[in-house]
Parts: C-alpha cells; structure tokens; sequence
C-alpha cells in the first residue's frame, strides 16, 4: 500500500474530503480531517468518520496545531490554498495536494479530464454514456457527482474515468495528467475567488501542464489555446474552419457527416459543442459514427440547462439556472434568438460585469427583469441595451415576466451568477423558479 502508516491531514469535510479521507484509510493510512465549521450537519458527519476510523477536528480546532507531525496535506476543491486552514502546512513545508492528485497516484485506468466554464456536466455525461455503450466499463464524476476518490476506493479495474474538472480543482496539481484533456469554453467567473480573470484562466490550463505529445487534447477553437504539447483537435459551432463544426443541424469533420444535431434530445448551440466534444473524444478512441450517434438518441441533458419545464397560452417557460454566469446566459440567448425573448436574470454578486451581455440583448431579447442581490448593477450593466424591470423576488419576477411575454414567445430564466445571494444553489433556485412558474399557469 502506497500509503501505508503514513499521517495524512485532510482538509475540508465536503463529499470530496470525506471520499479522500475513506480512501486514505482504506490504503493503510492514518487520517485527520479538518474542518473549520461545527454545523451540526458536520457534528453528524463527523461521528459517522469517527466511527469508521478517521479523527476529525472541527471549529476552533479545525486549523492544526502540530502540522509538522503530517506526511501529506490532502486539499478539498472548496478551500483555497490562501486561507487561514491551510496555513500552518504551508509554514512547514508540508506537501500539498488536491483531491483529484491524490486519487490519481492510485489510479490504473486512462483519463478523460472535461473543463471549461460552461457544458462540462453534459459533456462529461456524454462521453461517459457513448464509451459505454461501445462497450468499455466507465466511471464519471469529478467536481459534478462522485470524488474522484470515491471512484478509486471502489477498487474497479474501470477501462475509463471521465471527470469533470473545475479550477479550483486544478489549483493543487502536481502530477495529475489525463490522456484526454477536454477544454469546453472560457469565460470570466469566479472572481470572488481570483483575483483577476488571468488567474482563473491559468488555473484551468493546468489541466494540459502534464500532458505529452502521446497524450490528446481536444479544445475550443474560439478560444486558440497556443504552445499544448498534446495532439490537438478543435471545435466550435460558431467557425467551420475547426476540425470539427456545425453545418445546420450536422457535426462535421473532413467533410464527413458524424451526428446529426437534429435526431438527439439536445437543442442549442452550446448542445451542439458538448456533442461535438464527446464525439471527438470517441473517434479518438476508435469509435464509428454509427455508435456515436445510436449512444446520443436517448441522452436527456440534466435539468437546469436550457430546460422546458413548461408551455402555457403561447409562452414556453425556459429554466436555465444552471447559467451561473455571463457564458452560459449569453449561450442561452443564442439559443432561442429566433423567439421573443423576456430574460429573468440576477443573483449573487460576483464582481462580474454584465456589459459583456448588452450585444446579445439588445439584439436578441425583448424584455428582462432583473432580481437578486446584484439587480441594480445589472441594471447599469445594460441600460444602454434595454428598460430593465425589477422585481423583489422569484414570484414577482415570474410574474412580471408573463405579463411582459403577452402571449407569445419564451420566458428564459437565465441568471447569468450564482445562486447564493438567496438560495443554496442553482438547483433550488431552478425549482423556486419552476413552483413560480407551475403556480402561475395552473
């Protein structure tokens, strides 16, 4: 066993950290987890650690006393390498590394690694679901889902992981390398934890920091990532000068139909790249077009993104919280240009402006309503573009909204930020929107 007696600190008590910490233990490991926080939904978690074997150490006593006593620091993606937690093993010297590195010095599989701001949840479902069903035995998790450590504790012999990577994730790399590194989009985000958008872009290419000319990387074209050492494909459904494009409905590669858009369950533009990025992964692994696309008919996004939820006098209701910043609610205004659009936008303060989006609506969407913690900035944001209309909360923004659409047309709940200002993520804030919306038109 790699890690055999060795004394290990895990930081965070997140699913991540708890999967790290069980799979610590299982190698033979002796582990603490700390945690600053004593919720008692971490005083629960904790007994339950407890009594699988693992110390935990919570509040006051989350941050280390004695450091210098660990052989390896083991970092949740939640907690940054600059907060008051981390400190005492970064005085002395202790090894540091995240959830992801540590799972990956166990790991005997090959790795497909999915980042970007935007479409990595579905991608990452998508290349999972086709290796599958060409017969390979695949495991997915990463930032969405399971640990990567959770994966390696189940001690399968899996052909492929695909794990979807965020950048936080990558901040505390040291060898992790996938073969095939997917590179979705990039836009501001997170700001709130970087101190400029240079250093959130230099934490996700790490992704391709390990890799080597036997390794792949397959990358968004509009974004013309320079100097990879990896094999290079790109993509893009807005540029067919990239090895693989979008003609109408049709993904296409030297000339060469591969997927119809057209015949699967997945609308958009954005949809259009996520398979474009999946397919490249497959036929990089041998795959035929005719598995491919049989693989994709059935594959449902995950809700949240760019999703009907419901179609009432005229007016289809579009539920995209999973849109936590401008990218992604500019991708969806793309999306539906060729209705009228109303834009229910706002939430949590991030730091980002919104003026990167006053092209895109004021050419695209009729009306928007804003609401949440950062609608004023907003409102200044686009005030050139559009009247905005504010609303108090999600029951009067829907009900704005549907006085504004009159009959016709999409009501497009595209925030553009994350949730947290009043909710606890875009999850609950897509189904307050779906409750405003049901209790409207019922």
């Amino acid at each position: 066993m790699k890690y055999k007696e060795k004394i290990i600190a895990v930081l965070g008590c997140g699913k991540s950290g708890i999967a790290a910490s069980r799979l610590a233990l299982s190698e033979g490991a002796r582990v603490k987890l700390f945690d600053t926080g004593n919720s008692e939904e971490l005083q629960k978690k904790a007994l339950i650690l407890r009594n699988e074997g693992i110390s935990v150490a919570l509040g006051e006593e989350g941050v280390c006393k004695d450091s210098t006593s660990y052989d390896l620091v083991i970092l949740s993606p939640g907690i940054s390498l600059e907060w008051e937690i981390v400190k005492p093993f970064k005085e002395s010297g202790i090894k540091i590394v995240g959830e992801i590195e540590f799972a990956f010095s166990l790991c005997d599989s090959e790795i497909v690694g999915v980042t970007g701001t935007n479409g990595k949840t579905t991608t990452v479902e998508l290349i999972g679901k086709i290796l599958e069903e060409c017969g390979e035995t695949v495991a997915i998790g990463g930032n969405h889902g399971r640990p990567f450590a959770d994966i390696i504790n189940d001690k399968i012999s899996y052909s492929t992981i695909v794990l979807e990577i965020s950048s936080f994730q990558l901040e505390a790399i040291n060898e992790f390398c996938p073969n095939i590194a997917v590179w979705m989009n990039f836009a501001p985000d997170h700001l709130d934890r970087y101190q400029s958008v240079d250093d959130y872009r230099s934490a996700k290419m790490q992704i391709f920091v390990n890799q080597t000319e036997g390794d792949w990387a397959v990358v968004n074209g509009i974004d013309k990532l320079n100097n990879l050492r990896a094999k290079t494909v790109t993509f893009s459904a807005y540029d067919e000068r990239n090895d693989y494009c979008l003609r109408g409905s049709k993904i296409i590669s030297d000339g060469e139909t591969l997927v119809d858009q057209s015949m699967t369950k997945l609308r958009g533009l954005h949809n259009a790249e996520n398979l474009m990025a999946a397919t490249a992964v497959a036929k990089i692994r041998g795959y035929k077009n005719e598995q491919i696309l049989n693989a994709t008919l059935d594959y449902e996004a995950p809700p949240h993104r760019c999703e009907l939820i419901a179609e009432s006098q005229g007016v289809q209701f579009i539920n995209d919280s999973k849109a936590t910043n401008i990218h992604a609610m500019i991708s969806a205004i793309n999306s539906f240009s060729d209705h009228d659009i109303v834009l229910v936008a706002g939430g949590k303060n991030k730091g980002i402006s919104y003026a990167e989006a006053a092209e895109a609506v004021s050419k695209n969407v009729n009306s928007v309503v804003l609401f949440g913690e950062n609608k004023f900035q907003v409102s200044k944001d686009l005030e050139s573009s559009l009247r905005c209309h504010m609303a108090k909360d999600m029951d009067e923004a829907v009900r704005t909204a549907v006085g504004l659409a009159d009959g016709s047309g999409v009501v497009l709940f595209s925030p553009g930020t994350s949730s947290f200002d009043m909710f606890k993520g875009y999850e609950g804030r897509g189904d307050a929107f779906k409750n405003s919306v049901t209790k409207l038109i019922i």
